[in-house]
């Protein structure tokens, strides 16, 4: 068997790699490392899942100057999530060994925070063809210094209609350097690219990796973006399992899904590649020996981690990669033990999730989620348990003496309270549970992959897209002063209702943007008070004066055609929209 020691990587990078726990290259690495660390162009034709981002991102290192400070490795992916994805991991590999730095460029994020990592000197840049033409032309990056450029995904891109934007960006790099392309499949159009840009090229093929292992319980839930933290706080306070991991792409994402975790009375560490091999060892020391239940990992970080207390592993978010899914899951199931995982999939992911279960071979099975009560239920009846084992330990005077005050004072009360109720809420405030709250969570926090489609609103009889709603009553329909040609986008109105309106993202139904204005739907009438704590807010240099939508005077034919002309716009707007979505998917330029 092939180890990564046999694939003639430098001492350093091979020593970093093996503490991250990585043991046994995949086929595509096995296959690919050693020839680009000679020097020679690759073309690898792999399934995704297969472990291409370690396969070009380790002889990368061996190929960029950590001390010159200028761009010198190039890595094209087609979308934004990709990007961001490379970045992350060739930054873990970087961090371990020659502390290279990486940005991720793509649409849709400001220009200047990308713009100044590559002028602070970042010598891999990881982006999207639109946003790397962008900045071509911007004069923000300059590609004379590339020596190493990368082509992920090749099929995708150019399915996507990007062949003209990496054809430019290919055009324009230095003749010396090393090129590796990366594609799912090898259609003509690869072939060009390969035979135009890339020289002698050696071709490898792999096949798809092995199906999942079949002692682990497969299971996804179709959950918006917004919920999953309270999603995953409810699934950890109900499972069975000992101890459980939850996987997330980045360290960021992994250390403030910790802390949003720990002030949900969930106890959580965090294991990233930049924890410190002696406080990895503690931290997994803690799993083993029962002190510490819940760790959210990344995928690097997690390599190699084996303990026998984890019987679930929570995927945050869907991997990309098969390889990844795999590899996340099978830190329960292990050694014939059973385990079980669940997968958190928007409805936007279910194309993800259908290509998981083919690569695979595996089904995975839709589950819903616990509500609050049941989550309470169960936390109570653990407290009445544990009460009882304290009970039996005994020295409880001073909290009988304490009851006899409470009988004492609810004699002499003109509303009383049971024993009955004192021991309810008790139990309540035991298991955190606060009582109702403006800002709580829907009880159902689980959809369907439906609700991301367009969708009939039954108020107003037609066709529309939006925002879904997150309640089940009529809401009340607002109007704010800002509209199409101000550019807002629906986020800035949410962030603006939610952040001067104190209103919490569930109040909030769907949003229509208009020409002038908007439409806003909220599950309550919202007093004057709250209306103006609103109207301070800036949204797109406008005030967002808001107020209940009741559409113009009948009297005023002038407002009322100007009325019906901004509605007719943002219904053709979606109609038109719905139906080239359904011809094909739109190209993503940023």
């Amino acid at each position: 068997m092939t180890t990564f020691a046999g694939l003639n990587l430098p001492k350093n990078i091979l020593s970093a790699i093996t503490k991250m726990g990585y043991e046994t290259p995949t086929p595509i690495q096995e296959q690919a490392i050693p020839p680009l660390l000679d020097g020679r162009d690759v073309v690898g034709v792999a399934q995704t899942g297969t472990g291409k981002t370690a396969a070009f991102a380790l002889p990368m290192l061996t190929r960029v100057d950590p001390e010159l400070e200028q761009v010198q490795a190039l890595v094209l992916a087609p979308t934004r999530e990709l990007a961001v994805q490379g970045a992350d991991a060739i930054d873990e590999f970087a961090a371990s060994t020659t502390g290279l730095r990486v940005v991720a460029v793509y649409g849709g994020a400001p220009y200047g925070p990308q713009i100044g990592k590559i002028r602070d000197g970042a010598q891999v840049v990881v982006g999207t063809p639109g946003r790397i033409m962008d900045l071509i032309d911007r004069g923000a990056l300059q590609l004379d210094g590339v020596r190493y450029f990368v082509l992920d995904e090749a099929d995708e891109m150019l399915r996507m209609g990007f062949a003209e934007d990496v054809e430019k960006i290919a055009a324009d790099l230095p003749n010396e350097r090393v090129t590796a392309l990366f594609s799912a499949t090898m259609p003509k159009q690869i072939r060009a690219v390969a035979q135009n840009h890339m020289n002698d090229p050696l071709e490898i093929t792999v096949t798809p990796p092995a199906s999942t292992i079949d002692t682990i319980t497969q299971t996804y839930a179709v959950v918006p973006s917004r919920h999953k933290i309270g999603a995953l706080a409810r699934v950890l306070a109900t499972t069975d399992a000992d101890a459980a991991i939850v996987f997330v792409r980045t360290r960021a994402t992994a250390e403030e899904l910790a802390i949003e975790l720990n002030t949900r009375g969930v106890q959580a560490a965090t294991l990233s590649g930049d924890v410190q091999q002696r406080d990895r060892e503690k931290l997994v020391e803690r799993l083993r020996g029962g002190t510490l239940d819940v760790l959210v990992a990344t995928d690097v970080a997690a390599r190699g981690l084996d303990v026998e207390r984890i019987g679930l592993v929570v995927n945050f978010d869907v991997p990309r990669e098969a390889e990844t899914y795999v590899h996340r899951i099978g830190r329960t199931g292990r050694a014939g033990r059973e385990g079980t995982s669940l997968t958190f999939v928007t409805p936007k992911e279910r194309s993800r999730l259908r290509r998981i279960e083919k690569i695979t071979g595996a089904t995975l099975t839709e589950v819903s989620l616990p509500t609050p009560a049941e989550v309470s239920g169960l936390r109570a009846r653990r407290l009445v348990e544990s009460a009882k084992e304290r009970h039996a330990a005994g020295r409880l005077s001073v909290y009988r003496e304490i009851i006899e005050e409470f009988r004492t004072e609810q004699l002499a009360s003109d509303s009383p309270i049971s024993p009955e109720d004192l021991i309810a809420s008790l139990l309540a405030l035991g298991v955190r549970d606060p009582g109702p709250s403006p800002d709580d969570e829907p009880e159902h926090l689980t959809v369907s992959f439906d609700d991301d489609r367009p969708r009939r609103d039954e108020r107003r009889g037609k066709r529309t897209g939006g925002k879904p709603r997150t309640f089940d009553q009529d809401g009340t329909m607002y109007r704010v002063e800002v509209g199409k040609r101000d550019g807002v986008s629906p986020g800035a109105i949410v962030g603006a209702l939610t952040n001067e309106g104190g209103l919490s993202g569930s109040q909030l139904g769907r949003i229509d943007i208009y020409p002038t204005f908007s439409l806003v739907e909220i599950d309550r009438e919202i007093d004057s008070r709250t209306q103006k704590r609103i109207a301070r807010a800036r949204v797109s240099g406008r005030t967002l004066n808001i107020s209940r939508d009741t559409g113009p005077r009948r009297s005023d034919e002038r407002a009322v055609r100007k009325y019906r002309a901004d509605r007719k716009f943002g219904d053709e707007r979606r109609a038109r929209k719905a139906r080239f979505d359904k011809g094909r998917k739109p190209r993503h330029w940023r």
